[in-house]
């Protein structure tokens, strides 16, 4: 809890900072994640972030998670298209997808508390949403005949990347 803490408190003590054009708060807001270039990267992608305070920028990070969790359950809701001759893997990816469903909802809920200025609210579900894919993976720890596939682990890696990122 103390990351968001400490990404929120310049929230209460500076409600009006900005950028004005620069890219110093994106920058030090960055610097203090533990994913630097991901932070960077995704908050330069977005033609909001350059006039964002630092609520705004944990609202890009959060849509960007949303978008990434969306990703992840449309791959995995078509690779159950591949698996219909093994139920038990179908099974799986099922509910892998619903668990990345459950990450955007949780993500939206963040927002929602970020409005409300909730910020303990908007911490506990960003969360979990970084921990729903973690679920996916312990299904497939289950069923010792299953191999978790990579490219399940690298949606994983990226949510959970991205929650670190808005924490």
């Amino acid at each position: 809890m103390g990351f968001l803490l400490l990404f929120f408190l310049p929230i209460s003590l500076h409600p009006t900072v900005s950028v004005d054009g620069n890219s110093d708060l994106i920058q030090k807001t960055c610097k203090s994640t533990k994913y630097y270039e991901l932070c960077l990267s995704s908050l330069k992608s977005d033609s909001t972030s350059p006039k964002a305070d630092t609520k705004d920028l944990a609202l890009v990070m959060i849509r960007i998670g949303m978008a990434n969790a969306t990703a992840a359950n449309s791959y995995l809701s078509s690779q159950m298209l591949n698996a219909t001759n093994n139920t038990l893997m179908k099974k799986i990816i099922k509910e892998c997808a619903d668990k990345y469903v459950s990450a955007s909802d949780a993500l939206h809920n963040s927002v929602q508390d970020m409005g409300a200025e909730l910020y303990d609210y908007a911490y506990m579900h960003v969360m979990a949403a970084a921990d729903y894919p973690n679920a996916c993976h312990n299904e497939f720890q289950r069923y010792p005949g299953l191999v978790y596939p990579p490219e399940i682990g690298i949606r994983e890696d990226g949510l959970k990347q991205i929650c670190d990122v808005v924490l």
